[in-house]
């Protein structure tokens, strides 16, 4: 005979832990608190954190009545003693579980301190169970101090909360604490097994995992959206079921968009996200199931076949391996990122459809990135220089702080792809522009390359280019490498190194001046030869402009901001006052 609604009892209560051993996922703090009771090292507070659903009331509960028990105290309660009955019920009258949220005030926890003073009743302590501690107030915390930290014999603390950051330090100094960590998929599937073998129905192994992976590591959400499913399904738990009653994709359905985005193929993925749409599948779910399929590539990128802990279902690995074999680890993380970009967005969004449209657009454009190294010297160039003209769609992306992506130029783009490509002689893996250049000094050698090791890393500026860009106080190195017949040596060692005809253009950094543009940075002056500036420097000075007419005199040095509106540095001559023109 069925039960009537009036007698069912929900999976997680029915379920729930009556002993260290039975706890799942938690078997340190299970450790710890036996050995302390076996020892006589309990401590009178302790402090419980983690997620919610992971066991730290059933772990307070257990411990109460490892300490209660008529046997006791013990690791190992008998679950048959009047006291261990009615804590496992909740209702001891010597073990009090307060509700933080709802008796935050002061005037509850001044009801606890004068409660404290009276002796148990039948047990050995009076034990306090505070679930959500954190929610008391900051004048309850204070009023709770002094008891807390010299409390009677006979009274034992329990703190349970979901978001330590929120307890004060003076109340996490007087506890121990013990943080509870979520629960991996496969002890939660375990451990569903174990109910629906108990509750005689028939289940799916795919459709227990989809429930774990659901429940996000807590065991309480999974025990109650298994109860949900078998409300819906009866005594047989399908995967289709479970799907349908979820709202969520199949396995199949994720890897062909997963797919259609690795083809670079926008208009199919937007064709098959709106087929989704169509048969009623929840827009967040699907993107919570993207969102764990870039995940298996990255650990599958990362670790290879081999690595575990992955959502795919096994029957399609072979799929999943051979898409991340497609692609490398920098794109799989950008497009992780504009995932979860997109998922942060669509809390409190009522545009799901068109935010995952954006998001399928973004990874199919994934290919046309450009190294960090790239985009960096394109936002470097000063106005109307060469590297703008070439990168200004970068740098307009890079202006938008989400989730803009910096589109190279195809011609650049290529040039890049066909110089990564090229193969050190000897050996088969690719080589990047960072591996070729280091080696194009080593085969100059001599001064050329000590002068050429101050300009660091070289930038592709257009097809077949590159730019070395000198810090303004290597302008001995610049001048060095500018003469012609060094170039030369330079565009003949990248022809041997990489087979290709390169065009190389050197350019000097100018000094910073202090100040600030108004972005938060130090305005850099255009960049110009020392000569021409010392030129500069002479009309704009009248002194030095008067000096040059009449001696014809030009300076033997000039110093790095000077004439620039920095702050001016003693002259290395004094100048005499009455040559000194009126301001």
């Amino acid at each position: 005979m069925a039960k009537s609604q009036s007698e069912y009892t929900v999976m997680a209560r029915r379920y729930r832990p009556q002993q260290f051993d039975d706890l799942v996922g938690q078997e340190t703090v299970a450790r710890a608190l036996k050995n302390a009771l076996a020892s006589g090292r309990v401590a009178h507070a302790y402090l419980f954190t983690g997620a919610r659903g992971v066991g730290k009331t059933s772990t307070a509960r257990i411990l109460a009545k490892a300490l209660n028990c008529a046997k006791g105290p013990t690791p190992t309660p008998c679950d048959k003693c009047s006291s261990c009955v009615a804590i496992a019920a909740g209702d001891d009258i010597d073990v009090r579980e307060i509700d933080g949220a709802s008796n935050r005030q002061i005037d509850d926890i001044r009801g606890i301190r004068q409660d404290v003073t009276t002796m148990p009743t039948r047990g050995r302590y009076k034990i306090y169970i505070i679930d959500e501690v954190h929610m008391l107030t900051v004048q309850a915390f204070n009023a709770l101090l002094k008891t807390l930290e010299e409390p009677p014999p006979h009274v034992k603390f329990i703190f349970a909360t979901t978001d330590v950051q929120k307890v004060p330090i003076t109340i996490l100094s007087r506890c121990q604490r013990f943080d509870f960590g979520t629960i991996r998929s496969e002890k939660i599937v375990e451990q569903l097994k174990g109910i629906v073998a108990n509750e005689k129905v028939q289940a799916e192994d795919d459709a227990l995992e989809i429930i774990a992976r659901r429940a996000g590591g807590s065991m309480r959400d999974a025990q109650s959206l298994l109860d949900q499913l078998l409300a819906f399904g009866g005594d047989q738990l399908t995967t289709n079921m479970v799907q349908k009653q979820l709202g969520l994709a199949g396995p199949e359905r994720v890897l062909a968009l997963a797919e259609a985005v690795s083809q670079r193929q926008a208009s199919l993925a937007l064709d098959r996200l709106n087929e989704f749409a169509e048969s009623g599948l929840q827009l967040a779910e699907l993107l919570d199931q993207l969102i764990d399929h870039w995940r298996d590539l990255m650990l599958v990128c990362c670790a290879g076949k081999e690595v575990t802990d992955l959502s795919t279902p096994p029957r399609h690995r072979e799929t999943l391996f051979q898409q991340a074999a497609g692609t490398n680890l920098d794109t799989i993380l950008a497009g992780l990122d504009i995932l979860i970009s997109t998922k942060t967005r669509l809390r409190g969004s009522g545009m799901a459809h068109m935010l995952l449209q954006m998001a399928l657009v973004r990874l199919c454009r994934l290919d046309e990135l450009l190294p960090l190294s790239q985009v960096a010297y394109w936002l470097n160039q000063e106005p109307g220089g060469r590297g703008q003209e070439s990168g200004g769609k970068g740098q307009g992306a890079a202006g938008t702080k989400s989730e803009t992506t910096l589109v190279a130029p195809p011609e650049a783009k290529k040039k890049w792809d066909s110089l990564e490509k090229t193969s050190v002689a000897g050996d088969s893996r690719p080589a990047s522009l960072v591996v070729v250049w280091p080696e194009v000094i080593g085969q100059i050698g001599g001064i050329l390359a000590n002068h050429l090791q101050k300009a660091g890393s070289p930038a592709i500026s257009a097809p077949n280019a590159l730019v070395l860009s000198f810090p303004f106080e290597y302008n001995t190195a610049y001048e060095h490498c500018s003469h012609p017949e060094n170039i030369e040596r330079i565009e003949s060692a990248l022809r041997q190194r990489t087979g290709q005809a390169w065009k190389v253009r050197l350019e000097p950094k100018s000094a910073p001046v202090p100040g600030n543009s108004g972005n938060g940075k130090a305005h850099l002056p255009p960049a110009a030869p020392v000569r021409q500036r010392a030129q500069d420097v002479m009309q704009q000075v009248p002194l030095l402009k008067r000096a040059q007419e009449v001696l014809g005199a030009l300076p033997l040095q000039i110093d790095s901001g000077f004439g620039t509106g920095a702050p001016e540095q003693p002259d290395p001559v004094p100048v005499p006052d009455e040559e000194t023109p009126e301001e």
